[in-house]
């Protein structure tokens, strides 16, 4: 993270002031269905939450699919080769506010499904991460479809439910 940019170096500036980047973000699944969602804030938004898939912001000409398995591992500590991840199985533009700024982030999500139990770790977290991640949890998909908390994308539930086992698909979007 930039000291001049608090979002960090891979954020452009659109000619309309808003933030953009691409993202990778994936959908961890254990084995019994469960997904692993964080829980963020915004600093500037003191009481509001809201969990999300992991992931995070591509370098400038990095592949989807490397930045994904490359967040995992910074953000749970498990490793995961690029070509294991199924996908890309949505793709979506969210926008949103952040840290006072208007925010786009293209993103791509995969999935990566464990064969056994896992250990996760925060070693890999960035300063803004050990600052605004609040949580780390396994959600059940119908705990997921029936929180009143705010989650990413939104209807996850359902986009989770609906993924088959073996992913031969293209992108299906998602908004």
């Amino acid at each position: 993270m930039s000291e001049q940019d608090p979002l960090g170096p891979e954020w452009a500036t659109a000619p309309d002031g808003t933030r953009t980047r691409s993202a990778a973000r994936v959908v961890v699944l254990d084995g019994a269905g469960r997904v692993l969602l964080v829980r963020g804030t915004d600093p500037t938004v003191p009481g509001e939450a809201w969990w999300f898939t992991v992931g995070g912001g591509r370098a400038p000409g990095e592949p989807a699919r490397e930045a994904a398995a490359r967040e995992l591992l910074e953000e749970t500590g498990l490793v995961v080769a690029p070509t294991d991840l199924i996908g890309p199985v949505w793709v979506r533009v969210a926008d949103f506010p952040y840290l006072g700024e208007r925010c786009r982030q293209h993103e791509e999500f995969f999935v990566h499904r464990l064969s056994g139990a896992a250990v996760l770790h925060r070693d890999g977290w960035t300063p803004l991460e050990v600052e605004t991640i609040t949580d780390v949890r396994w959600w059940d998909v119908g705990e997921l479809s029936r929180t009143g908390d705010t989650v990413y994308p939104e209807d996850l539930a359902r986009l989770v439910a609906g993924l088959p086992p073996v992913w031969s698909g293209p992108a299906q979007c998602i908004d």
